[in-house]
């Protein structure tokens, strides 16, 4: 019998500590997906354990030979992987690298891009080349030796001391002076071999969403994050601690510069599928608003609540479009 529908596999886990947010994420898009155009399923994947789950509450292993699986005594070959894994190896290029050799289509951009966004030092550095405005930031590397004060000299108090190469909430901190660098980069190297210490930007932080297709180009509107907490940690990411304002309160002016901004950077990284991109406004000398690139999002969170669903909604788009249009691209002769 000919098939009619194509096979997408919800691609979720991963090995970072975000696990759990990642299989949440692919819980969204699998209300999200049109069932009537797609078959759906969701493949988890933890280090080498790598399953399907099927309606009944099944499980089927996945053959890694060609991302194939068994049901019903019947072979079931996917079509598209929709990649939701926050961290590795699906938001650092080695996923992408297996499905390229594969040959099968994926929703995110491609080996090289991904591995340099998912280095947030080493992308900022990229993006700076471009005259695009990154906060100042210094790297450090497992066993490196550093000067407390030479760091508090050069970026200022307070500062932010994060995994450079992570795709999480995890190991971030504010550290407030000298002396709380030490345990915050001890936390901070539990979640990566390489850390980024980063001036802090006191202004508005914002967070967009951006697709593109062959015919074409969609900016959803920001969204502010307004945050109690120290930060916009992971609490205030996943346990509510947080206020979101999406269109964020902005100026026109300012809005429309972020938005060009946003679909710049994605044409720069010739990225693929939903990013979000987060930013600091802050203010100049002449109280006029300044851009500053926080850290480009290749697998974005995909809950009912995250930033991504609330800006479809609020540019009135239907997300269930949006992710057959995306799947769709895929297909296109470019």
């Amino acid at each position: 019998m000919k098939k009619t529908k194509r096979t997408i596999a919800i691609v979720c886990g991963g090995d970072s500590s975000e696990y759990g947010v990642s299989l949440r994420s692919a819980q969204g898009l699998y209300s999200f997906f049109d069932k009537e155009r797609y078959d759906i399923y969701i493949v988890e994947i933890k280090e080498t354990k790598w399953y399907v789950n099927l309606e009944d509450g099944s499980t089927a292993p996945i053959d890694k030979n060609d991302f194939s699986f068994e049901k019903q005594e019947q072979r079931i070959h996917f079509d598209y992987a929709y990649i939701t894994i926050h961290g590795k190896p699906g938001e650092n290029g080695v996923l992408q690298g297996y499905f390229d050799l594969i040959h099968l289509p994926y929703s995110t951009a491609g080996v090289l891009v991904e591995a340099l966004t998912f280095d947030k030092f080493v992308l900022n550095r990229y993006l700076k080349s471009f005259d695009i405005r990154v906060p100042d930031s210094i790297l450090l590397r497992r066993n490196d030796t550093y000067d407390e004060k030479e760091i508090e000299r050069r970026l200022g108090m307070p500062c932010f001391v994060k995994p450079a190469a992570d795709g999480s909430s995890f190991g971030v901190s504010k550290v407030k002076n000298a002396d709380q660098l030490a345990p915050a980069l001890r936390m901070a190297f539990m979640e990566s071999d390489e850390v980024m210490i980063e001036g802090f930007l006191d202004g508005m932080e914002i967070s967009q969403g951006v697709y593109k297709t062959h015919e074409k180009a969609v900016v959803f509107p920001a969204t502010e994050v307004v945050t109690h907490n120290e930060f916009f940690d992971y609490n205030a990411k996943y346990n509510g601690e947080v206020e979101e304002i999406t269109p964020a309160r902005m100026q026109t002016e300012t809005a429309e510069k972020v938005a060009a901004l946003t679909s710049r950077i994605y044409d720069i990284l010739q990225a693929n599928g939903i990013i979000r991109i987060d930013y600091i406004i802050t203010k100049d000398a002449d109280g006029n608003d300044v851009i500053n690139l926080l850290e480009v999002n290749t697998t974005p969170g995909m809950t009912a609540t995250s930033f991504i669903p609330q800006q479809v909604r609020a540019a009135g788009l239907d997300i269930k479009e949006v992710l057959s249009e995306i799947v769709e691209n895929q297909f296109l002769q470019s």
